[in-house]
């Protein structure tokens, strides 16, 4: 069934930020996100009540009430130590500023170009802030339009709460019935099941962990099944280069066949994966068993002709999932407090009054953090025991799970989160 209807004409997108400000300030292939900025601060901040989208923008929040962590400020950030939300907040925050100076600050920039239409009281970095507080947490990216898929504010829609389980969605199409149509668009929310008279409905706003919930979106869920944290494994091909630089490093002989093959299909040395409660991603795997192979392993074949998704030897299945266990164990070693320290404060009511609410969300979210990656522990653990691979003596291809990079090394700098981050 459908709940609920808004012309495309109401929402704002990248085209009507264009006809706004115009096209010669905003020109044609401008990132979406920065252009529907500028129209948020336009609308809300210049033109004020005289806007069309006045009682719109009435019932947008501020960034208080929305408190995503990217506006948190450092001494709330400083709970979340140790946690893979830190940097990609960091990430986030250095992001938005280089943009903002890019597009409008500068000699160059739309406020000394334009200075009517980017009045420089207004188009402040705090309003910067506010308007992608507002996109984070309240665009939709709109798939089936005829010209195909695009951001959009869409007034009211954006007021619908996210959970995890519902399968309720928001999406366009073109206006009219199947017979006869009139060349509009409009947005519908599609219910997922009947709904009792006054009766919340929710969407899901994606497959997303606590971390990218609290980073965009200022909240984070106690059930959620899409939960996880991202995990840092590294593995050093060990070259002749990187063993005669690093005292003690043997070479590996299949180490130049690795680096090309990583190359061939677009994997770094260091990987970021999302590790869950209960289980972590296959591609991990695939990439541990290619990096842990020996020449034992190989037979005389080459790597390519190997299929990663399956099992390789036990010796490299049991060096994988060791390597798995390492990283989750430097994972909880970042962590300045344990898990029961963090059950502590919480369990103390009186002190955790004293926090914050950041400060007391932060807690509560590094908690589950560690708790996630214990469970990955003991299913991890559990699994190398009913596979027989906790045994001495298998030869393996060494090398380091814990993030460290070898001299000669390069390393990815960026988590998993933030790459995500870099593509929005």
């Amino acid at each position: 069934d459908e709940l609920l209807k808004i012309p495309m004409d109401l929402c704002i997108t990248r085209k009507s930020a264009r006809k706004a400000l115009g096209k010669d300030a905003l020109q044609n292939g401008i990132n979406e996100y920065l252009a529907i900025a500028c129209q948020l601060i336009h609308e809300k901040y210049v033109l004020g009540e005289e806007s069309f989208y006045a009682p719109y923008m009435g019932v947008l929040p501020e960034v208080e009430e929305v408190n995503p962590t990217f506006t948190w400020k450092d001494e709330e950030l400083d709970f979340l130590q140790g946690s893979p939300v830190v940097a990609a907040t960091r990430s986030l925050q250095m992001k938005l500023k280089r943009e903002y100076d890019d597009l409008l600050g500068g000699e160059d920039g739309l406020i000394a170009k334009f200075p009517d239409r980017f009045p420089k009281e207004h188009f402040t970095y705090e309003n910067w802030v506010w308007a992608f507080t507002m996109l984070f947490s309240r665009a939709i990216r709109l798939r089936n339009l005829q010209v195909g898929e695009r951001l959009a504010m869409v007034p009211y829609a954006d007021l619908i709460n996210h959970s995890a389980f519902s399968q309720a969605f928001i999406d366009a199409r073109e206006s009219g019935d199947w017979l006869f149509k009139d060349g509009t668009e409009e947005v519908i929310l599609y219910a997922d099941r009947g709904y009792r008279q006054m009766e919340q409905i929710y969407i899901s706003y994606g497959q997303k962990s606590n971390a990218e919930l609290l980073l965009l979106y200022g909240f984070a869920l106690e059930r959620n099944p899409y939960n996880s944290v991202d995990v840092t494994v590294s593995i050093a091909p060990r070259t002749a280069a990187v063993a005669a630089a690093n005292e003690g490093v043997e070479v590996d002989p299949l180490a130049q066949q690795k680096i090309d093959f990583l190359a061939a299909v677009g994997r770094d040395q260091t990987v970021d994966f999302p590790c869950y409660a209960d289980r972590y991603p296959v591609e991990m795997l695939e990439y541990l068993r290619l990096m842990m192979m020996t020449e034992e392993d190989t037979r005389g074949k080459d790597l390519a002709d190997f299929d990663f998704t399956r099992t390789i030897s036990p010796a490299n299945e049991a060096a994988v999932l060791q390597s798995v266990v390492e990283a989750v164990n430097y994972q909880l070693d970042l962590y300045p407090q344990t898990e029961e320290d963090d059950a502590n404060i919480i369990k103390d009511k009186g002190l955790f009054r004293l926090l914050t609410y950041n400060q007391r969300m932060a807690v509560r979210h590094r908690r589950n953090e560690k708790r996630l990656l214990k469970r990955t522990l003991a299913a991890l653990e559990k699994q190398i025991r009913n596979k027989g691979l906790d045994v001495d003596g298998l030869k393996r291809a060494e090398g380091s799970t814990l993030g460290d990079v070898l001299k000669g090394e390069t390393r990815k700098q960026k988590t998993a989160l933030e790459d995500r981050l870099e593509k929005m």
